[in-house]
């Protein structure tokens, strides 16, 4: 099973976010245990303070690196991150992390028994948290989102789908966008005409080899027309 600790400000956004689709039965299959902690548990004063100001001036706060530090070690019963298991992953959700991707996820899928999620909030992190406790970092893309809790459901997402027994149909992942470094190939269904457009004719034969040469060269032409990085 895959054990996905969350730690937020905002628990409360987690609420119904796994409760729907995939991740709810492979929940209730007992793949995968998600749990959003609330970061302000892990601070000491009456306010429970997680930010601060940042040195060297500038606008905005910063997440104070104690509570996340003692969130961390009580939640992978390891003081320093030598002490991790090897299925252990750490991640801070963060513009500054390297690109999320379908390799990415794949890794984590197979390879992590606990994944930890950092929401990174206000102006970032401090940075003692990636050198001492992230094993990674990640971004979803090229963009900033006012936190990291939207980052998080989408990682967990796209990880929990590819868990054996997640899916019906094992073969779903195979030929989807990004598992072959390539987009996917278009779907169509029924009618066979509908606003003046019809179903490729070659998908209506029944001939299983054209179909599949159809379906590849389709794939390529969407590729190179929508994200030609993929194909260099």
């Amino acid at each position: 099973m895959l054990r996905c600790d969350i730690i937020t400000i905002f628990p409360e956004f987690f609420r119904e976010a796994f409760d729907y689709g995939i991740i709810r039965r492979a929940r209730a299959a007992g793949l995968v245990e998600t749990t959003a902690h609330d970061l302000r548990r892990w601070t000491s004063d009456k306010h429970r303070v997680v930010d601060d100001r940042p040195f060297g001036g500038g606008e905005g706060m910063v997440l104070k690196p104690e509570p996340i530090f003692g969130a961390v070690q009580e939640l992978t019963g390891c003081s320093t991150r030598a002490e991790y298991p090897a299925e252990t992953r750490v991640v801070l959700l963060s513009p500054q992390g390297r690109v999320f991707t379908q390799e990415v996820a794949q890794d984590l899928s197979q390879n992590a028994s606990q994944l930890v999620l950092i929401c990174g909030r206000y102006e970032g992190v401090d940075e003692r948290v990636v050198e001492a406790l992230g094993t990674d970092e990640i971004s979803i893309g090229d963009y900033v989102l006012s936190g990291g809790e939207p980052a998080a459901v989408v990682v967990i997402d796209a990880v929990v789908r590819l868990l054996p027994g997640a899916l019906g149909n094992e073969s779903s992942t195979v030929n989807e966008s990004f598992s072959q470094s390539r987009l996917g190939h278009p779907q169509y269904t029924r009618p066979t005409e509908f606003s003046g457009i019809s179903v490729p004719d070659v998908l209506l034969t029944g001939n299983h080899g054209e179909i599949a040469r159809w379906r590849l060269e389709a794939a390529l032409r969407k590729t190179e027309r929508n994200r030609p990085d993929l194909l260099k």
